[in-house]
């Protein structure tokens, strides 16, 4: 597939939101490391998507997110929250609701991220209905790959079916979860798979801020 060819207002929008990203980590990264990781961000998204209008907007969120994620993995501050990359292989089922409960279920006494092996332009429509029914708003996230800085930053990586393709780095406890894939079926077997990762992540937030 050709790469696709940035429009002269995306590289407009893209400037603009570098200068945003680089009045918010003023201090803590330079210039020229926020825009080549923004600019990162755009090409891994790009690779996928099937709708430009919001690549410019998805990657500031996502270089914020891989900026965040950097900034702790740099940081030694002991009193920090704990901190998870969920993984699955398209980011668009698994690993969403994962973050929504845990985003929902944790609130400020842990961090998390998501990413998948193989993104996908969109996530799972039924997934977005089955979290919409408790409550969880998940229609704004967006598919996108896993990188270094939030396997850095995490202290727990949990993977859920990309097999080899799942990140691996020294020093870091995992765990796989052995979760249907919510692609291709009905919302009713996507409530139960959703239920499933609620009572997981309920438990992981317990051992993580029990300790």
């Amino acid at each position: 597939m050709a790469s696709r060819v940035m429009t002269s207002a995306e590289r407009t929008s893209l400037h603009n939101a570098a200068r945003d990203l680089h009045t918010e980590f003023r201090g803590i990264f330079g210039e020229e490391t926020i825009e080549s990781l923004l600019l990162d961000s755009y090409s891994e998204l790009a690779a996928t998507a099937t709708v430009p209008n919001y690549l410019v907007i998805g990657a500031e969120r996502f270089a914020r997110q891989r900026l965040q994620a950097l900034a702790r993995a740099q940081a030694s501050s002991p009193g920090r929250v704990p901190a998870v990359l969920f993984v699955c292989v398209h980011n668009a089922g698994r690993s969403q609701m994962a973050l929504g409960w845990f985003t929902h279920l944790g609130g400020d006494r842990a961090i998390a991220w998501s990413g998948g092996s193989e993104p996908v332009p969109a996530i799972n429509p039924g997934v977005v209905a089955a979290m919409a029914e408790v409550g969880i708003d998940v229609s704004n996230e967006f598919s996108k790959p896993f990188t270094d800085e939030f396997v850095l930053a995490a202290d727990v990586v949990i993977t859920m079916g990309c097999g080899d393709a799942c990140p691996l780095l020294p020093g870091k406890h995992y765990e796989d979860w052995e979760l249907d894939d919510p692609a291709g079926k009905t919302l009713e077997e996507i409530r139960a798979i959703r239920d499933e990762i609620k009572d997981r992540v309920a438990n992981l937030i317990e051992k993580l801020t029990s300790a």
